[in-house]
């Protein structure tokens, strides 16, 4: 597996990651720990060295399995992981909270369940607009003083959100939503990570599983799936957005690979510095995913793609409203 580095912080990662969230949340029944933790050391027996958590995966449910299954390498990984909520009585309803001292009760608890002495990444997972963003750096510096943390990292966040917290603490990354079927950081995110030295780590690359050519128009989702509530999976822009998967078969086509290795062959090329992290719970969708780190598509080929996506109109938001009013922040 290639490496890269997250901007200029020197921190170096596999150029493909895996994103653990969906072993525990959001994509229907959790995995079962032994199983999730044997595709967690599969990965990285074939070369991650990148691995995403979080304590609202499960909650807490993720974090405990990612820490497992990584203790005996743990000196070979880097661990990524978030705070920025808290919990109804039933663990299940998400409240931002980025007072320092709850940032600090999280971490400790991340460190535990992490079965670590240090998180490599911690992200803000949300920007709450209660808390400054200077406060939230300036916790974060201070846990990097202390040796908790090494690196800070934001998710989801706004230009402006991004550029007062790198004032206070270096961002080493930001994570966000980026694939071929949402855009939108390549407007005014990625030229400001560009200029301040800030890695991109770009989470749903595979358009949380459309763009692998599995969904089909008419395909429905359990109420334990996160995607029964997003418009973009809704039966109608199901339909219209077809085209995008008709067109990505087309290239894949022609290169004999799948149409997920092309879409994650087109972020590795963007740039240097992004490292995308797809998830699956299947082992043999994993092999699938890193064999993308090995197309590489010339200009030639990035500018036909890009031409064709913009013939492509895809339809329905990316989060329920009230999700939405969360990001970009």
């Amino acid at each position: 597996m290639q490496k890269r580095t997250l901007g200029h912080s020197g921190l170096e990662v596999s150029a493909l990651g895996l994103g653990c969230m969906g072993l525990s949340h959001g994509y229907g029944p959790a995995t079962a720990p032994h199983q999730a933790i044997a595709l967690i050391r599969a990965a990285v027996d074939r070369g991650v060295t990148f691995f995403d958590t979080a304590e609202v995966y499960g909650p807490y449910i993720n974090e405990e399995v990612v820490g497992e299954a990584l203790k005996p390498v743990r000196d070979r990984v880097v661990i990524a992981t978030k705070f920025g909520f808290t919990f109804g009585d039933d663990n299940k309803q998400q409240i931002l909270n980025s007072h320092p001292e709850h940032i600090r009760l999280a971490v400790e608890g991340s460190l535990r369940r992490l079965k670590t002495e240090v998180i490599d990444l911690l992200y803000q997972h949300r920007v709450d607009p209660a808390v400054p963003i200077e406060d939230v750096a300036g916790t974060v510096k201070d846990l990097i003083a202390e040796g908790k943390v090494k690196h800070f990292g934001l998710s989801e966040a706004g230009v402006q959100t991004i550029r007062r917290a790198h004032a206070v603490q270096p961002v080493t990354a930001l994570q966000s939503e980026y694939s071929m079927w949402w855009r939108e950081p390549e407007q005014e995110i990625l030229p400001t990570l560009e200029e301040l030295g800030i890695g991109f780590v770009p989470f749903s690359p595979l358009g949380k599983g459309f763009l692998t050519g599995t969904i089909q128009a008419g395909s429905t989702f359990g109420n334990d799936d996160f995607r029964s509530k997003v418009p973009r999976f809704a039966a109608a822009a199901l339909d219209a957005n077809q085209q995008l998967v008709t067109l990505l078969n087309g290239i894949a086509g022609e290169r004999g690979v799948t149409p997920a290795q092309i879409a994650l062959a087109w972020l590795l090329a963007q740039k240097p510095w992004m490292v995308p992290i797809p998830g699956t719970t299947k082992l043999h969708r994993l092999q699938e995913n890193l064999g993308a780190a090995e197309i590489v598509l010339n200009e030639h080929d990035l500018h036909l793609i890009t031409t064709a996506l913009e013939t492509v109109r895809i339809q329905g938001e990316r989060y329920p409203a009230e999700l939405q009013a969360r990001v970009g922040r």
